[in-house]
């Protein structure tokens, strides 16, 4: 039985230009910073949040409390799904990218302007 090796070829959606990875890189940022603030302080995941805390304790006393409070930590995971996502399913990661990183430009560009 022969085995052939063939050379692994990254998909076109990852043969990118500088331009174009810097981009990738600040969208995936900005979905990533806005998933951590979706978990950590939306009221929208708040029953979430005070579930998994009624069911495994405070953030002093449990891991995935914690978690859910710490955006460093929740920063790590969605940057790695979004990693993960880009290679496995670039099109749909895409997508999902660009719709929370237009939300987190929407939330901070709204902060700032409506500094008095």
């Amino acid at each position: 039985m022969t085995l052939s090796c063939r050379r692994w070829r990254r998909p076109a959606t990852m043969r990118e230009r500088g331009g174009d990875r810097l981009a990738g890189l600040v969208v995936d940022g900005l979905a990533s910073y806005r998933l951590a603030k979706l978990v950590r302080d939306d009221r929208i995941t708040e029953p979430a949040r005070e579930a998994v805390q009624k069911r495994t304790g405070p953030p002093e006393e449990s891991s995935l409390a914690y978690l859910m409070t710490c955006p460093w930590c929740l920063s790590i995971y969605f940057g790695a799904a979004l990693t993960a996502g880009r290679l496995l399913w670039p099109r749909a990661t895409n997508a999902v990218a660009r719709t929370f990183a237009v939300s987190a430009l929407t939330g901070l560009t709204t902060q700032h302007l409506d500094q008095d």
